[in-house]
């Protein structure tokens, strides 16, 4: 078998990719009619946090000691698993009438793969889930308790924000620089 292969079915690339086609199927039935920047980035969340699941192989140890260079192959799984989040999250465009900019789903594309990959390497691929879902809920729970415009709610609300919010853009930013970085550096924890 080729290396490609191999290296998707030790991190269960095949299984994230049907959890993936499901939860976007249920999530834009739930909000066929309302796709606005909370469904948007609710279902760019769970579309990392579900491939993110496969963040690391079955045996770290195996992964650490193999001959090969680890870091354009964790950098390259990080943007598949954006490329299969935007682009589930782009294709209901296509017969929606509610379009979110694309810069808004970018921003929040990066700032979440970051936060995965800053996830995997704090606490192991198989948890590279809990960042980018604590991030959403912190983001909602702020969006719900206050609406100030000051710069640390623009920061902790940064999901649902517009496209010109620079506080915004640089948190995203952030998190894409030093999770993306981190992980394609170091891999999981094990």
């Amino acid at each position: 078998m080729r290396w490609a292969v191999l290296y998707a079915r030790s991190r269960a690339m095949p299984a994230s990719f049907a959890a993936l086609v499901v939860s976007m199927a249920v999530l834009w039935f739930l909000a066929r009619d309302r796709w606005s920047e909370i469904p948007v980035s609710l279902a760019l969340a769970v579309a990392v946090a579900v491939t993110a699941t496969g963040l690391s192989g079955q045996d770290v140890d195996l992964d650490r000691t193999a001959a090969i260079r680890w870091l354009p192959r964790r950098g390259l799984h990080l943007l598949l698993i954006g490329g299969l989040g935007v682009g589930a999250v782009l294709l209901p465009r296509l017969w929606e009438a509610e379009r979110i900019p694309v810069e808004i789903i970018v921003r929040n594309a990066a700032g979440l793969l970051g936060l995965a990959g800053l996830a995997a390497v704090l606490f192991g691929g198989a948890f590279g889930w809990t960042l980018p879902l604590l991030a959403l809920l912190v983001a909602f729970v702020v969006m719900m308790a206050s609406s100030g415009t000051d710069t640390v709610n623009l920061v902790a609300t940064w999901l649902f924000q517009p496209a010109d919010v620079a506080a915004a853009l640089w948190t995203a930013v952030v998190f894409a620089v030093v999770g993306s970085g981190a992980y394609a550096v170091y891999g999981a924890r094990r």
